[in-house]
Parts: C-alpha cells; sequence; structure tokens
C-alpha cells in the first residue's frame, strides 16, 4: 500500500512539464535537479525512493532521465502517474524537436544552431558540474568505501566515454557484501524483459516507417546508460548501415538534441522527421520510449516491494553510488569535447560562480545569456 503523498498527482505532472520545457544539460543535469527539487526542496520524493529509481533505471536500458522520470510517477501514484508523467517530461521536446525539424528542412540546415550552441554548451557544463557536486556530497557522503566506487565509476566513464553496466553492477555486488553480508545472492532485477523484440527481424518490410521502428526499438531496448549512450548506437545505424543522413545531418540532429530542454535522446525525433516528416518522428520517439516505459514500470512494484530489504537496500546503494560517478564523469567526457578554447572555458566557470554565489538563479536566465555570448563571439568578434 503506497503511503500518502503531501503532493497531487497534478503537481507532479506540472513539475515535469517545467523540467522537459526549461530543463537543460542531458542526463547529469535532469537527474541532479530532480533530485534538488523533488527530494530537497519540496520533499516529495524521499531519498530512498528516488535512490530506487536510480538504480532501475541504471540496471534497465533506455534513457536514464526519462526512466528516473517515470519512476518518480510511479512512486504515490502508479502505473498512470508514471504514465502522465512520462508525457509530460518528453512532450515539449518532441514538439520543440519537431520544429527544429521543420526549420531544418525549410531553410537547408541551421547555420545559427551552431553559434548558439557554443555558448549554450560551455554554460551547461559549469550547470551540470555544478548540480553534480551536489549530488555527489549527497548521495556518496563520508564513506570511504562510497568514495571509493565512486571514484572507480567516474574514472572509468571518463576514460572510456560510455558507462559500464557490469562496473555498476559490481559496485552494487561489492557495497551489499560489504555493509551487510548475504545470506542468499539474488541481485536479478531488470534486464531479462521484452525478450520478443530480436524477432521483429523475422517480418521484413519495405516500409521505412516499419525499418523506423524497429530499429528505434532496438535503440529503447538494448543500449544501456544515459542519453548520450544512444548516440553511436544511432550513428551507426542511421548513418553507415541505412544512410538514412549523412554525417552532418546526423551531427546537427545531436546538436538539436543537445540545444533543447528535456531528454538528449529527443534526437531520435529529429532523425524520424529528416527521414519520413513528422510520421516519423512520431514513429521513431515512440519506438524509443516505450520500452524504456515498460522496462521502468513492469519492474517497479518488486522493487517498492523488496526495496526496504537491509540487503537489497544496500546493493541498491551501491549501484547508486556508482551511477553518480557515471554522471560525474560523464561531465568531463562533455566538457572536453565542449570546453574547446579560452572563451568557452570562461563561459563555464563564470556559471559555476554565478549559481555558487547567487543559489536563486534562473539557470534558463544562464542559457540565455550564454545563447547571446556565443552569437557574438562567432558572427561580431
Amino acid at each position: 500500500m503506497k503511503e500518502q503523498a503531501s503532493y497531487s498527482r497534478n503537481d507532479l505532472v506540472r513539475y515535469f512539464v517545467r523540467l522537459g520545457t526549461l530543463g537543460f544539460g542531458g542526463p547529469p543535469a535532469l537527474v541532479s535537479a530532480m533530485h534538488r527539487d523533488l527530494v530537497i526542496d519540496r520533499q516529495w520524493i524521499s531519498e530512498d525512493d528516488y535512490r530506487e529509481g536510480m538504480a532501475l533505471a541504471q540496471l534497465a536500458p533506455g534513457p536514464l532521465a526519462a526512466q528516473l522520470a517515470i519512476y518518480m510517477g510511479y512512486v504515490h501514484y502508479g502505473s498512470l502517474g508514471a504514465t502522465l508523467v512520462g508525457l509530460a517530461f518528453v512532450l515539449p521536446s518532441f514538439i520543440m524537436v519537431v520544429a527544429l525539424g521543420w526549420a531544418y528542412q525549410q531553410f537547408g540546415g541551421l547555420p545559427w544552431m551552431q553559434a548558439i550552441f557554443y555558448g549554450i554548451g560551455a554554460a551547461v557544463i559549469g550547470i551540470v558540474a555544478n548540480g553534480t557536486y551536489k549530488l555527489t556530497t549527497k548521495t556518496v557522503g563520508k564513506d570511504q568505501l562510497s568514495w571509493g566506487l565512486f571514484a572507480v565509476s567516474a574514472i572509468a566513464t571518463a576514460v572510456t566515454e560510455s558507462e559500464l553496466l557490469w562496473l555498476v553492477l559490481l559496485s552494487g555486488g561489492i557495497y551489499w557484501l560489504v555493509k551487510t553480508p548475504p545470506h542468499l545472492i539474488r541481485p536479478g532485477v531488470g534486464n531479462s524483459l521484452v525478450p520478443f523484440l530480436p524477432q521483429l527481424q523475422d517480418f521484413q518490410t519495405n516500409s521505412i516507417l516499419w525499418k523506423l521502428a524497429v530499429f528505434f526499438a532496438k535503440a529503447g531496448t538494448f543500449v544501456f546508460g544515459s542519453g548520450l549512450a544512444i548516440v553511436p548506437f544511432l550513428y551507426g545505424g542511421v548513418v553507415k548501415e541505412y544512410g538514412w543522413l549523412t554525417e552532418q545531418q546526423f551531427l546537427d540532429a545531436v546538436a538539436v538534441a543537445m540545444i533543447t530542454p528535456g531528454p538528449v535522446v529527443i534526437t531520435v525525433a529529429f532523425i524520424g522527421y529528416l527521414v519520413a516528416g513528422l510520421p516519423g518522428a512520431c514513429v521513431a520517439a515512440l519506438a524509443t520510449f516505450l520500452p524504456c516505459y515498460l522496462l521502468t514500470v513492469l519492474p517497479a512494484p518488486y522493487f517498492k516491494r523488496w526495496g526496504k530489504n537491509p540487503s537489497i537496500k544496500a546493493f541498491v546503494d551501491g549501484i547508486t553510488i556508482a551511477a553518480v560517478g557515471a554522471i560525474a564523469g560523464a561531465v568531463i567526457v562533455l566538457a572536453r569535447r565542449q570546453l574547446v578554447d579560452i572563451p568557452a572555458i570562461l563561459i563555464a566557470i563564470t556559471t559555476i560562480g554565478l549559481l555558487y554565489r547567487f543559489k536563486k538563479l534562473p539557470e534558463l536566465s544562464i542559457i540565455g545569456g550564454a545563447a547571446m555570448i556565443g552569437l557574438l563571439l562567432r558572427y561580431i568578434v
């Protein structure tokens, strides 16, 4: 039986509409924002429920931020809450990306995009670094074992530029063994679902929408990690295997996902739009996010039922620590790609300083200012 919530379902939906509309920075920033807003500031979600959501999102394939949002909706309002939150979180960025796809095709590319992204990308690094610092200090605490697991995960992510599922599981196992020596090892939650999707290949058709559905369903079902982890998979399919997009179009698609708020994986809608218009965008988004939704909602009751068991809680805590370490490592990866010169570095440092000095400063104002700086640097200076 669910405990009484201190907020209404509509309150939560409104929050995720806002986050999906204004939440820049990809998985690290969005995950940090949910913790700050829902756990610390509003206290709608308990720390334990948040950790369970992080663990489930890390264990199951699909985009990390979207899965965590769906689980937050499930905590007090079940499957309906999860469904409404998922839609509220994804739809705003979907609409924006489709609009940009239309403009991209109408005006032969978006040359101003790189200039805006230059400034926004640098500011986002500062925002993400600030949010990750807060999330790390809250989650990892002062325990030496926790910091060791965090550091290993962060370094591994930074070096390999990917989130390693086996390392996340190993972290959970080590933390579990040290904190609550087990009587029986039973760590299996979450990765054995939807075995039928590979069989979709048996039903070949010449329809481009069907091909899009099959490809993006695989992307949503078999790619682990944050939204950024899906990018190499998409590149191999839409550019190399099928030739749906050119190299430049694919890079533009990733840039669109980064400069728009909401989950980074919404780039699939932009790709689908370029391939087959609005129907292509809808099919690509639905095929990617439906597995993510199912692989969060179906295991959720078991996480809620057994998550308070000391052994399982220790396993979940270890996974959460590794997940936060992976987020910190992802910040380093993003910084290497975005902070390419002195002005970009200065924008990022200034952003961190502003957020440290002015605790209530709206992130959207920083994003807007950084976008203007990017345009000035590229087109005037």
